[in-house]
């Protein structure tokens, strides 16, 4: 994997990787990307549930409890997760895709220190020596603002792993004590050795007007950040406002008939109250002798 150099600006992610030579892949299309692994007779890919979109002949799929399945379940994700073998006497190959408008990272652990946490439902797939676990966020703001749950994943080992992130992904390799501010939303991975802690804008102004949100994330190295600039939870916000905003232009009218409406109650109220003081007095001036 290409680094950084230290104290620079945000880059692209670029993977290199010894373990691209032992179990070649390529990564597919542009927003919505599939990952085409091939594979040699009796290697294996493990996936999250529903990510195969296509395979060869030859591999076949088998389906088993996760290490830490309680957490999974706990963090919302599945109980289970699935493992596609090449059972055939030549190559097989498979497709995986992400659930949602995505981009895929290739991630060597080994690179990494053999750890690195994400954010909730980004990893993918993996090859070789990857354990996937479901952990609690030691600090529960980090978790509401910046990890898209209490829960984070952690991925441990010295395999290759894929996770996906939204928009365009950038990385930055932090020197020590080197700090960072992000839109909280927008961590998607970092290595164990970076602390993420989340803090308040500062004022109700710039939380309520400035669009940035309510909190963002300081980053502190040494370690490596990996960001996203199109996290799904802020698409789904766009895409419920998008459906919404018909509705909220016919609000006006609507709150305009509704308004008219009271107004003439209000007045058909009035001038029967008036007529029936009138009758009233009209009457008691009949009965006068």
């Amino acid at each position: 994997m290409a680094v950084p150099t230290l104290n620079t600006p945000f880059q692209p992610y670029v993977y290199q990787s010894p373990q691209a030579v032992l179990t070649p892949f390529q990564i597919l299309g542009g927003e919505a990307q599939i990952v085409q692994i091939i594979l040699k007779p009796g290697e294996r890919v493990r996936a999250e549930p529903g990510a195969m979109c296509y395979m060869s002949g030859n591999m076949s799929a088998e389906t088993a409890m996760e290490e830490g399945s309680v957490w999974r379940w706990l963090s919302g994700e599945s109980f289970f997760t699935n493992t596609f073998v090449n059972q055939g006497p030549g190559e097989g190959y498979i497709g995986l895709a992400t659930p949602t408008m995505a981009k895929i990272l290739p991630v060597d652990l080994a690179v990494h220190g053999g750890e690195i946490i994400c954010q909730r439902d980004a990893y993918l797939c993996s090859l070789n020596d990857v354990t996937v676990t479901a952990e609690l966020t030691r600090r529960a703001r980090v978790g509401l603002f910046a990890m898209d749950g209490l829960f984070y994943q952690k991925l441990k080992g010295r395999g290759l792993a894929f996770i996906s992130g939204g928009g365009s992904i950038v990385q930055k390799n932090l020197a020590a004590g080197e700090v960072v501010v992000v839109d909280a939303g927008s961590v998607l991975a970092l290595t164990r050795s970076v602390d993420l802690d989340v803090r308040y804008v500062g004022s109700i102004k710039k939380a309520l007007f400035g669009g940035e949100g309510i909190c963002h994330a300081y980053l502190t190295g040494p370690g490596v950040v990996f960001l996203q600039s199109l996290p799904f939870h802020r698409l789904a916000r766009r895409v419920e406002r998008a459906i919404a905003s018909p509705r909220l232009r016919e609000a006006p009218a609507l709150w305009l008939r509704l308004m008219l409406s009271v107004l003439l109650l209000s007045m058909l109220l009035t001038a029967l109250t008036f007529a029936q003081s009138q009758l009233n007095m009209l009457e008691f001036r009949l009965n006068l002798p």
